[in-house]
C-alpha cells in the first residue's frame, strides 16, 4: 500500500462484570491500541490494596517457581486464560507447600552452619592442655553442660532460634552451645526452663569426647534432612512444574488486565475503553465483542477527524503499515528513522526495492551473497538462540543476499574468485554479442558481463556503470520529491508543496537540470529556453512566500525588512543548488564501493596466489588466506555497505519528504511474539 492503513477510533462501554473478559479478548486479537490515559483520575472501585494483593500473588508464584528451578515465562502462553477460582486454590496450595519446604531448608541450612561452626571450634580445643572450665574464657563459644527435660529443650530452641545449638548427650545430659555474644540470653533461657548444670571435674582437660560425638552425629542428621528436602524439592518440581508455570502465566495476564482497568474511566458498574483500530477490522471486532458479551456492550466508531484530541493536535493517529513479506521485512528500517505520519506516503516498498538494489550492486558476489542468504534463513528459523537478537535482520539479509548473488553473476565473482564463472559467462556473452540487446549494452565476448576492475576495453563500461548509479540517485531523489509534494498536499501545506526547494518548484528545477545533462551527453548542445526554464523555478522558490500570499489572499506577514527577505531568498537558492548537487553526486559512492569490493577480492586472491606457490604447505596457507579474506569482506564490508545504503535512504531520500514523525501502531496484546 502506498499509504498507511486507515484507522478508526473505537469507544467501548462495558459492564464491570464483562471488563476482564473484554480485555482478555482484546489482548488476544491484537487489534486495538488504547488511547492515552495519562490524565485520567484513578478509579475508586479498584483500591490500591486489591492491586497490591494481586502483585503479591504473582510474586509468590514467581518465587515458588524460581525456588523449584523452573524458568519463568516472559509472557503468557498462547493457551493462557485469566485465573479461575480453581486456579486461585491451586496457587495457594502450591505456594504454601513450597513455602513450608523453603522454610525447612532455610532452618536446616542455618542449623548445619551452626553445628559446623561449633564442631570446628570444639575440635580446635579438643587437644588443648587446659581445664575444660577455662575453655569458655578462651574460645568464641559459650558451652553449657547439664540436665534439661525434652520439653525444655524444644522451648529453648524455639525461643533462641538460630542463636543456640543443643546436643543431647548420654544419661539425659545436654550440651548447649551459643556464641559469646549470646551467652546471657542462653543462660537466662536455660534458667527459665529449669536447666541443672553439671560440674566438670577441675582436672578434666580438653573437650569431652561425647560432646564431639554428639556434634558429629547431629551434623550427619542435619545433612540427611537437607538431602531429604532436596529430594522433596525435586519431587515438587516434577509434580507441580507445569501447573505452576501455567499459573504464573495466568496471573501475569491478570496483572496486566488489572493495571489496564486501574486506568479506565469507570463507575461502580460500567467501564469505558477507547482506542485505535484498523478501519478494515472494525466490523469483525465489533461482531466478536457483541458475541462474547451477549450484546452487553456499547460500541461507537469514529473517524480521526471526528476526534477532538486529533483535531486540536493533542493526539496523533497511530500509523499501521500493511505489506507483503518482501516489503514488511524492511519495516524496522523505516521505523528506526521514525513512524510515517498518519495519512502521508508510506515509503516502505520503495525502501525495500532500493535498499536491495543498492546493496547488491555494492556487494556483488555469488558466494558471499549466498552466505548472507543462509545467515538470513538461519535467523528467520529462530532455532539458534544467539541469533535471536538479530531477528529484524533476517528478511533483509535474505533479499540482499539473493540480489548480491545476481550481481555476482554479472561481475563474475564467487567468493572473490573471478575465474570460476568465466566459461559459462563467455558462453552467454558469445550468444548476446550478436543480438540487438548485446549491441545496445556494448557486450563483447568475454569472461565477465560487467568489468569493475579497470582493464583494457572495460573503461567505457565502468563509466557507464557509474552513470547508472547516478541515474539511481536521480530516481530516488525524484521519488522523494514526489512524496513530499503529495504529503504537503495531504497536510494542506500548499505553500510548501508548490514553492519550497523540495516542492513542485524545486522538483521542476531538478528535473530540468537532469534533462539538460542527458541532452548534453547525447546531442552536446543547449537551447535558448533552458535559461528561463531554470530561472522560473528558482524565482518561485525565492519569491514563494509573497506569491502564496497573493494567491491565497492572506494578509501580509510581518517581516524584518527587505534586506532580510533578500538574504533569506538567496540562502534558500544556494541550499537548493548545493543540496541537489550533493544528493546526486552522493550516489557515486555506490559505484565506488562496488569497485572497492572488487579490489578487496582481487587483493585476497593475489595474496593467496603469492603464499600458495611451490608446496603443499603453501596450498594450505593459500586456502587460509582465501577463507579469512572472505570472512573479512563479508563481515566488515557487509557492515560498511549496509551503513552506506542506510545513509543514502535516510539523508538523500527521507530528507526530501519526511514532514514529521508519527506514532507507530502498537496494538495491545498479552503476547509480544
Amino acid at each position: 500500500m502506498i499509504r498507511p492503513r486507515k484507522m478508526k477510533r473505537i469507544e467501548l462501554t462495558v459492564l464491570e462484570k464483562d471488563a476482564d473478559m473484554v480485555i482478555e479478548f482484546l489482548g488476544r486479537c491484537g487489534l486495538i491500541q488504547f488511547s492515552s490515559v495519562e490524565n485520567i483520575p484513578p478509579q475508586e472501585k479498584q483500591p490500591e490494596v486489591e492491586s497490591k494483593f494481586g502483585e503479591e500473588k504473582l510474586e509468590r508464584l514467581n518465587d515458588s517457581a524460581l525456588y523449584l528451578g523452573l524458568e519463568l515465562p516472559i509472557e503468557p502462553y498462547e493457551s493462557t486464560r485469566l485465573p479461575t477460582q480453581e486456579d486461585e486454590r491451586d496457587a495457594d496450595d502450591i505456594c504454601e507447600r513450597v513455602v513450608r519446604l523453603k522454610e525447612r531448608e532455610h532452618e536446616g541450612i542455618g542449623e548445619k552452619q551452626k553445628i559446623e561452626d561449633a564442631l570446628n571450634e570444639s575440635k580446635a580445643f579438643a587437644k588443648l592442655n587446659a581445664p575444660f572450665s577455662e575453655l569458655d574464657k578462651l574460645s568464641y563459644l559459650t558451652l553449657r553442660v547439664g540436665r534439661l527435660d525434652p520439653q525444655g529443650v524444644g522451648t529453648v530452641q524455639r525461643n533462641l532460634t538460630d542463636r543456640v545449638v543443643i546436643i543431647p548427650l548420654d544419661d539425659g545430659r545436654v550440651l548447649a552451645i551459643s556464641s559469646r555474644k549470646g551467652r546471657f540470653a542462653l543462660d537466662s533461657e536455660l534458667k527459665k526452663q529449669g536447666f541443672s548444670p553439671i560440674t566438670i571435674p577441675k582436672d578434666y582437660k580438653g573437650i569431652p569426647a561425647d560432646m564431639l560425638t554428639g556434634l558429629e552425629e547431629r551434623q550427619e542428621s542435619v545433612k540427611s534432612e537437607l538431602q531429604e528436602i532436596a529430594a522433596e524439592r525435586k519431587r515438587l518440581q516434577t509434580l507441580y512444574g507445569f501447573r505452576l508455570l501455567s499459573l504464573v502465566a495466568s496471573y501475569m495476564m491478570a496483572d496486566v488486565t488489572r493495571k489496564i482497568k486501574a486506568k479506565l474511566v469507570s463507575t461502580k458498574s460500567v467501564c469505558f475503553l477507547s482506542g485505535w483500530v484498523p478501519a478494515d477490522c472494525t466490523a469483525s471486532l465489533t461482531a466478536e465483542l457483541l458475541h462474547i458479551t451477549s450484546g452487553r456492550i456499547g460500541v461507537r466508531i469514529l473517524d480521526p477527524n471526528e476526534v477532538e484530541s486529533v483535531r486540536n493536535g493533542a493526539e496523533k493517529v497511530p500509523t499501521a503499515l500493511s505489506h507483503g513479506k518482501f516489503a514488511s521485512s524492511f519495516e524496522p528500517l523505516v521505523f528506526s528513522y521514525g513512524a510515517p505520519l498518519y495519512g502521508s506516503i508510506d515509503p516502505t516498498f520503495f525502501v525495500a526495492i532500493f535498499f536491495t538494489l543498492l546493496f547488491g550492486i555494492m556487494f556483488g558476489d555469488v558466494g558471499q551473497g549466498c552466505a548472507l542468504l543462509l545467515l538470513g534463513l538461519l535467523i528467520k528459523q529462530r532455532k539458534i538462540e544467539i541469533l535471536d537478537g538479530f531477528k529484524n535482520f533476517g528478511g533483509p539479509l535474505i533479499y540482499v543476499g539473493i540480489f548480491s548473488m545476481f550481481m555476482g553473476l554479472l561481475y563474475g565473482s564467487v567468493f572473490s574468485n573471478e575465474t570460476l564463472l568465466e566459461a559459462p559467462t563467455r558462453t552467454l556473452t558469445d550468444f548476446l554479442a550478436d543480438t540487438n540487446l548485446g549491441r545496445l549494452l556494448n557486450i563483447h565476448e568475454t569472461g565477465k558481463i560487467l568489468h569493475l576492475m579497470p582493464e583494457k576495453g572495460s573503461i567505457d563500461k565502468l563509466f557507464y556503470f557509474f552513470g547508472f548509479t547516478l541515474s539511481l540517485g536521480v530516481i530516488l531523489n525524484s521519488a522523494g520529491l514526489i512524496f513530499n509534494i503529495a504529503n504537503q498536499f495531504f497536510a494542506k501545506n500548499y505553500e510548501k508543496a508548490l514553492f519550497s526547494k523540495t516542492g513542485l518548484a524545486g522538483a521542476l528545477f531538478f528535473w530540468w537540470i537532469v534533462g539538460i545533462v542527458v541532452r548534453m551527453l547525447v546531442h552536446g548542445r543547449l537551447h535558448w529556453f533552458d535559461i528561463p526554464c531554470i530561472a522560473v523555478p528558482l524565482l518561485c522558490i525565492f519569491f514563494g512566500p509573497l506569491i502564496w500570499q497573493i494567491i491565497s489572499d492572506e494578509s501580509p506577514k510581518e517581516r524584518d525588512g527587505l534586506l532580510v527577505f533578500i538574504i533569506e531568498g538567496i540562502v534558500e537558492i544556494l541550499e537548493t543548488l548545493s543540496s541537489y548537487i550533493s544528493n546526486s553526486v552522493s550516489f557515486l559512492r555506490v559505484g565506488a564501493f562496488a569497485l572497492s569490493h572488487s579490489v578487496l577480492s582481487f587483493i585476497t586472491f593475489t595474496m593467496a596466489e603469492l603464499v600458495g606457490r611451490g608446496s603443499l604447505l603453501g596450498t594450505v596457507f593459500s586456502a587460509v588466506v582465501v577463507i579469512f579474506g572472505n570472512l573479512i569482506i563479508i563481515v566488515l564490508e557487509g557492515m560498511i555497505v549496509a551503513i552506506q545504503v542506510t545513509r543514502l535512504q535516510y539523508y538523500e531520500f527521507f530528507s526530501k519528504f519526511w514532514i514529521e514523525s508519527g506514532v507507530k501502531f502498537i496494538p495491545f496484546r498479552f503476547r509480544k511474539e
